[in-house]
């Protein structure tokens, strides 16, 4: 008797799972546990430029949706495990991009565990049917904070968040931070670098990612939140100049 053959659909996912396999078998994934909520972060960050992913609240079209890229794997029953498998090898050694070449994923956009926290993140929500950022209160500010993983990078005590990456921002922000200079350490966030941290490390692409109306939120939180919501503007020098009175930063 012969067996039909497997229609394309079942063929697809297992080789999916086939892949899955070897790849945890040859990235070591699994020995070490993974941050999920680090991974979001660096989902934000790193990826959310490009690929639209619900539960990240990320809308970038450049590369593939990812929703719509594991839904049909998901709806046939696919783990979480099975999913992040895959992701790892792409990440690693990213297929070109036959359409428009110049915008390929770079290989290794994150790595180490960096990568473990990310694939375990897209493996727990990609695709998941009515996914969506979580909601927090404390206002619109709060929820762009916490959707565009600024929680992970810094410590805010109204948001509940302890990130060591950046600056601790009830520390860093102070009475002499107005809305305008709150408004250019996220947007142009080399314009000044907090003393004992690097260049380059928070994305310089919030002007263009947050819409008018969030980025006027997240400031005005900012503001709400941390001593720099001590005094509404600068104090004045002489001849009605600003000057700073905070000393170096910290």
């Amino acid at each position: 008797m012969t067996m039909p053959k497997p229609t394309i659909p079942i063929r697809a996912l297992l080789a999916l799972a086939a892949l899955a396999a070897l790849a945890v078998a040859s990235s070591g994934c699994g020995t070490t546990t993974a941050d999920v909520q680090r991974g979001r972060t660096l989902f934000v960050q790193k990826c959310g430029v490009c690929h639209e992913m619900a539960q990240a609240g990320t809308t970038a079209q450049i590369g593939p949706n990812l929703d719509d890229a594991f839904a049909a794997a998901r709806a046939a029953g696919e783990t979480d495990s099975t999913i992040e498998g895959v992701v790892i090898p792409q990440v690693e050694n990213p297929r070109p991009s036959t359409d428009s070449p110049n915008n390929s994923m770079p290989a290794d956009i994150v790595s180490g565990q960096n990568l473990d926290d990310v694939a375990a993140y897209v493996g727990m929500y990609a695709g998941v049917p009515g996914a969506a950022p979580p909601k927090v209160s404390g206002g619109p500010g709060a929820q762009v904070f916490a959707d565009n993983g600024c929680g992970g990078c810094h410590t805010l005590a109204a948001a509940g968040s302890g990130g060591v990456t950046g600056p601790n921002l009830n520390e860093y922000l102070a009475p002499d931070d107005n809305t305008a200079a709150v408004e250019e350490m996220i947007v142009d966030p080399n314009a000044e670098i907090a003393e004992g941290f690097p260049a380059n490390v928070m994305p310089q692409n919030y002007g263009e990612a947050l819409t008018k109306k969030e980025l006027e939120d997240l400031v005005q939180y900012l503001i709400e939140s941390t001593p720099a919501g001590g005094e509404s503007a600068k104090p004045e020098g002489p001849g009605g100049e600003e000057h700073d009175v905070g000393g170096p930063r910290n």
